[in-house]
């Protein structure tokens, strides 16, 4: 007969949590989305949650890669902050605390393309 050693319990609990948005988090993000739809910059976009990030990507023609990626990784929160807008060539263009101010990099964008 065999003794298992762990518990139910404990097993249940190792199950690997995935990072996500909120959905305050979400709405911040598809208004600046909404916007760059109507500017004719943006077509489509994905949403992964991952184990360590979550992961918004935007992409310019729907079968190409993402123009940007919005990440959220929980544990930069201390450090660097847990927000960040990286481009197509994989450099962080803003990284903060706070959702709003790093998706400003973007929003300069958006008003450059209206006005010009």
């Amino acid at each position: 007969m065999a003794i298992s050693l762990v518990s139910t319990s404990q097993s249940r609990s190792s199950a690997p949590e995935v990072v996500s948005y909120h959905r305050t988090e979400l709405a911040i993000i598809l208004s600046l989305y909404g916007r760059m739809v109507a500017a004719g910059e943006w077509r489509d976009y994905g949403i992964s949650s991952l184990r360590d990030s979550a992961v918004f990507s935007v992409f310019r023609h729907t079968a190409e890669n993402p123009v940007y990626r919005i990440e959220k990784r929980p544990k930069l929160a201390n450090k660097q902050g847990m927000y960040s807008v990286v481009g197509m060539d994989g450099r962080v263009l803003k990284r903060g605390r706070d959702l709003k101010t790093v998706l400003s990099v973007l929003e300069r964008k958006l008003i450059r393309s209206v006005s010009g």
